[in-house]
């Protein structure tokens, strides 16, 4: 099994922020990432319909052999994971927004938080935003609109910017020093929001820590790929492969799949 790939999935290309990060702290491993951009944006949809395109995402994966899944997208870890870890026979890692540390270091006692409705009105989200920013203003903004600007190549438009600058606006009326981005998708909206934003306002996702998690499960799992050749990594996608060779600058095949 430690040969296998790790398979992530997403409501689309988001997710690739994650496998980014997955991928430079575990280059010889094998990957395969699914795009689910046909059903993008998952944030807007029912827990029923988020949870059968989980499983549905899941299962794929499991037939190609994955030894790991990790659900690289905040609305359906929200959502989902907890049937999906009680009914598959794999372990999962899930992303959760980046609360915790932007609740623990404010100075300012008022963070932002950009997700979708999806992560926003999880069960998940409210324990933890009571567990950990008891005493802070969070500032919740959904993200209504991004997710299919980016699906749909427009990460750098002009209707990009007008957003962006409307949904930051009440967070910087109640001065926020910390943004937590809630979707896997608006991590390739930091070079955007750093030129938005006051310069002592931070920006945090989850992506690292969650490759931290994937690699520590590898290890206690004894699943981790100790081969040092060249891995073998697949991208899929239901939507457009081009904006997924796009966002990953073309240095991975891509292929299109009806999933």
């Amino acid at each position: 099994m430690s040969n296998s790939p790790i398979g992530i999935f997403d409501s689309g290309i988001g997710g690739t922020s994650i496998f980014k990060e997955i991928y430079t702290l575990l280059p010889y491993e094998n990957y395969i990432y699914l795009a689910d951009s046909k059903n993008a944006p998952y944030g807007n949809k029912s827990e029923a319909e988020i949870l059968q395109l989980g499983i549905k995402n899941t299962e794929l994966l499991l037939n190609k052999n994955s030894k790991i899944i990790v659900v690289a997208c905040n609305t359906a870890t929200t959502n989902a994971i907890s049937y999906l870890r009680a009914n598959y026979d794999v372990p999962f890692i899930g992303i959760e927004p980046a609360i915790k540390p932007a609740a623990l270091n404010t100075q300012t006692k008022a963070i932002g938080i950009l997700a979708t409705k999806g992560t926003l009105s999880s069960h998940l989200f409210y324990k933890t935003t009571d567990l950990y920013a008891n005493g802070i203003t969070v500032i919740e903004q959904v993200g209504e609109g991004i997710v299919p600007l980016i699906e749909s190549g427009m990460l750098y438009s002009s209707e990009m910017q007008d957003l962006l600058k409307t949904y930051l606006k009440p967070m910087l009326k109640h001065n926020i020093d910390y943004l937590v981005l809630g979707c896997t998708h608006y991590p390739y909206l930091i070079p955007i929001l750093s030129e938005m934003l006051p310069k002592h306002v931070k920006i945090i996702d989850s992506g690292l820590a969650v490759a931290k998690q994937t690699k520590a499960i590898l290890i206690n799992n004894d699943l981790l790929n100790h081969n040092t050749k060249p891995p073998s990594i697949k991208l899929y996608s239901n939507g457009d492969t081009e904006v997924l060779n796009t966002i990953m600058n073309h240095k991975f095949e891509t292929y299109y799949l009806d999933f």
